[in-house]
């Protein structure tokens, strides 16, 4: 099987290969479980999407947002497109190119749930001049909180963090306002408490850094915002909580799937070139967003357990299906520009299609296919 290598393109050749890879038929390790007891079957279905950006202000949007194309009319357009997956069948093909899934050519089942990789606004909540609830915020929570009719999603929404959310300052002296409303965002949706439960419960809940875990099944997933270990406006690495929730949930060799907002992409991992005064792929300086420091570091993390997945964002124009480190990462299209995935996760199997949204009444485009075996 060709995969592509993230590191070793530049951006312009890595992106375009990365449209059109597709790869099927490669087998993951198992990890080196602790327990000895066999992990509960799997059978998951659900979709992820990332880079919503809304961009609704108190009156109109935040600057170049129309030009963008981050409307709500072309969020309304992605949350039918994901309403209506479940209409729709596993495809066979791809551009005349079998996708090799296990499940071509049956229906899609309901999805489980939702999982957002981060940039839920567009620049933190909205810019205004004084504290007070964002407009951007409210927008995602009117159109991405699980709900009835065509204007909101339909199914439990998993919600995560990205720069756009997290780096926005506010007017001093509420300098972390922002980022503060954001996390709160995170914490009444997902962490259990004694006198609360919230809509869509995490397993684990990490009340210092707002990362937290769920499970389907015997399939254990990880909800980490920009990445595990960021430490960011004086965030708290979340690698430490990460390192426990594993050995917690994940020693038994179960299949683990992670999600964050950066990638192995060469966009995410560009740096400074002073030479030509911008980030780029060539640059020698300090990085832009992660470090190779970072990145190993949550590697190691990683190391001994099954993780059959990373999903992220970030880049917003194209579809991207690679490997890099030893781990299949998967990238949609933003999900203002209509796109998701979509995968499927079996006790010996998993399959991801990338796809976007082509119409107002649900219509889709597939674009990428990864196909799988598991052994744990």
């Amino acid at each position: 099987m060709n995969r592509i290598s993230a590191g070793s393109l530049s951006r312009r050749s890595f992106l375009a290969q990365a449209v059109g890879f597709a790869a099927a038929g490669a087998v993951a390790r198992p990890a080196l479980g602790q327990t000895g007891q066999r992990s509960p079957p799997v059978d998951a279905t659900f979709l992820f999407i990332a880079d919503v950006h809304a961009c609704r202000m108190a009156s109109g949007l935040s600057p170049n947002c129309q030009q963008e194309g981050k409307t709500d009319a072309a969020l309304l357009r992605s949350i039918a497109a994901l309403n209506a997956i479940d209409d729709k069948e596993w495809p066979a093909e791809i551009n005349g190119v079998a996708t090799g899934f296990r499940s071509a050519g049956s229906r899609i089942a309901t999805p489980l749930g939702l999982v957002v990789g981060g940039d839920m606004t567009d620049d933190g909540g909205g810019q205004i001049t004084q504290p007070s609830e964002g407009t951007q915020l409210l927008q995602f929570s009117q159109r991405y909180q699980q709900g009835v009719g065509p204007d909101r999603v339909h199914m439990p929404v998993y919600v995560g963090l990205g720069n756009h959310d997290l780096d926005q300052n506010g007017p001093p002296p509420h300098v972390d306002w922002y980022r503060r409303e954001l996390r709160d965002y995170v914490e009444v949706n997902h962490r259990p408490g004694v006198f609360f439960k919230p809509p869509v419960p995490a397993t684990d809940y990490d009340v210092d850094t707002d990362c937290y875990s769920w499970d389907w099944g015997g399939l254990h997933l990880i909800q980490t915002h920009r990445f595990a270990g960021d430490t960011g406006h004086g965030a708290l690495s979340s690698l430490p909580w990460l390192k426990q929730d594993l050995a917690t949930y994940a020693a038994d060799g179960r299949p683990v799937i992670l999600f964050q907002h950066y990638g192995w992409d060469v966009f995410s991992i560009e740096r400074w070139d002073a030479a030509k005064g911008t980030f780029d792929d060539d640059g020698p300086g300090p990085p832009h967003w992660w470090s190779e420091a970072d990145r190993q570091a949550l590697l190691a993390a990683l190391k001994g357990y099954n993780v059959v997945a990373i999903l992220h964002g970030h880049q917003h124009e194209v579809p991207m299906i690679y490997r890099r480190d030893g781990v299949d990462l998967f990238k949609p299209k933003a999900a203002y520009m209509g796109g998701f995935a979509l995968a499927r996760v079996t006790s010996d199997s998993m399959d991801v299609v990338l796809g976007e949204a082509i119409g107002d009444h649900g219509e889709v485009a597939f674009t990428n296919a990864f196909s799988k075996s598991l052994n744990f």
